[in-house]
């Protein structure tokens, strides 16, 4: 039995973010629209392939649009050895608690 993917609250993803990676798994035009400041665009269907781009010694946050996708791309990164956690809500709960969001590239 596999475990459960690692995922973190939106609150608990505010407190932390600046201490990891924020990889955003959205498609690059739901990422134009409005994403978390400096989550890093890497589509689900490239995150594969571009392993090597992402630091292996902090903790990477994984979001896309509400935590489906993401969960999906954590459990990934988890078996290949990174500390990766899920955000649960994704970017609109982000933009629903009424944080910051960057639009555009």
């Amino acid at each position: 039995m596999s475990q459960p993917t690692p995922e973190i609250t939106i609150e608990e993803f505010a407190a932390a973010r600046e201490d990891g990676t924020t990889v955003d798994v959205r498609e690059r035009a739901e990422y134009a629209q409005g994403h978390v400041p400096g989550a890093v665009l890497v589509p689900m269907g490239q995150l594969a392939s571009r392993l090597g781009e992402l630091d292996r010694s902090s903790r990477v946050h994984v979001i896309c649009a509400s935590g489906n996708r993401s969960k999906a791309m954590t459990d990934l990164l988890v078996a290949q050895g990174f500390d990766a956690v899920s955000v649960a809500g994704g970017t609109r709960g982000w933009i629903a608690s009424g944080r910051a969001v960057k639009v555009g590239l």
